[in-house]
């Protein structure tokens, strides 16, 4: 059974820190691009950044970009997103995508908040 499980969702101050991670069961993850998306209240879902199966290569939303680092543990079938200097704007629920040609599996969510 494929699963995508994020956590470390929760509240941060502007200009704080949160760590998102995702662990995939189920499948090969190691070949597997691995994106985080996030949808914001009453906006449609949007990319945020994308890690190639092996980690070699990156990409990342402008919006995001100097602020946020994707990366994976293949050992651990775990992807993270490390976002830094939090903005209001980055309120959203977060969520995690796997895709490999026509295969494309996506976790629940993690609710991220942004406030004083």
């Amino acid at each position: 059974q494929v699963q995508l499980v994020e956590s470390g969702g929760g509240l941060a101050q502007p200009g704080g820190s949160l760590r998102l991670s995702c662990v995939a069961s189920g499948f090969t993850f190691s070949n597997y691009y691995m994106r985080w998306y996030r949808q914001p209240p009453g906006k449609e879902r949007e990319l945020v950044a994308g890690i190639t199966s092996t980690g070699s290569g990156t990409n990342y939303a402008d919006s995001v970009k100097g602020r946020f680092t994707i990366s994976r543990d293949n050992g651990k079938n775990t992807v993270y997103l490390q976002m830094d200097n939090l903005k209001p704007e980055d309120a959203a629920v977060y969520y995690c995508n796997a895709l490999r040609q026509i295969y494309s599996y996506w976790g629940q969510g993690t609710q991220v908040t942004v406030s004083s």
